[in-house]
């Protein structure tokens, strides 16, 4: 090999390790700015707090599943998505547990999720919420997760005007209206139609409407 030759490939092996240092070790294309995107009522520090990602490490090695699994760990986030933005940004874009329900929790009031997941505790309870009453709130409790479905499933106008659901078995969800009336729901199944049928016999006095059974509706 000549001279020259031996040259080349030094310069080239010198060029490759510096970009490599460059990349993999050095601050030069280190993390200088932390992105938070999606979040609604949480503080981008506290995702920033629970990502930890110390200033200047390099964005190439940064463990994006392991930042995804911190920040998922926030009681208030349903999903986190993280990338690298280069030169120097790291993206964190998630998205946030939706309020569903209200149970209480010893003197706290705790707002779940349509999953029954709790989301925060409260002392005061939010005034548009419906209170969730059933025997063994819990993730995989049917009676809990019909309520659920039932609740999350229920167009604007209806939503609004309930102010308590409760179940015995993943069958008989029933709710209870602003008004003191009271829905016999059923099971989470049909929804479309159990909605569509009970806006139209509300307009109806009386005290009990039975849309278990869509094709055969009672009042009471």
């Amino acid at each position: 090999m000549t001279a020259r030759k031996i040259f080349l490939v030094l310069l080239t092996a010198g060029v490759v390790g510096t970009a490599a240092w460059l990349v993999f070790f050095s601050p030069v294309l280190g993390v200088r700015n932390v992105e938070i995107v999606g979040n609604v009522t949480l503080a981008p520090e506290v995702i920033r707090k629970a990502a930890a990602v110390p200033e200047l490490h390099p964005l190439a090695t940064v463990d994006l599943a392991h930042v995804e699994g911190r920040v998922r760990g926030i009681r208030q986030v349903a999903s986190a998505k993280v990338d690298r933005v280069w030169p120097a940004t790291l993206r964190i874009e998630v998205v946030e547990r939706e309020p569903v329900a209200q149970i209480q929790a010893g003197g706290k009031i705790a707002v779940i999720d349509k999953t029954g997941v709790v989301i925060e505790l409260r002392d005061v309870a939010p005034p548009m919420l419906p209170v969730l009453e059933v025997a063994r709130p819990a993730a995989r409790d049917p009676a809990t997760m019909a309520a659920l479905d039932v609740v999350r499933g229920l167009p604007a106008g209806l939503s609004g005007r309930v102010r308590k659901v409760s179940a015995t078995t993943g069958e008989d969800v029933t709710l209870g209206l602003s008004d003191g009336r009271t829905v016999i729901w059923g099971g989470p199944d049909r929804p479309e139609a159990k909605a569509r049928i009970l806006q139209s016999l509300l307009k109806r006095e009386a005290e009990v409407y039975d849309v278990s059974s869509p094709d055969v509706v009672t009042l009471k």
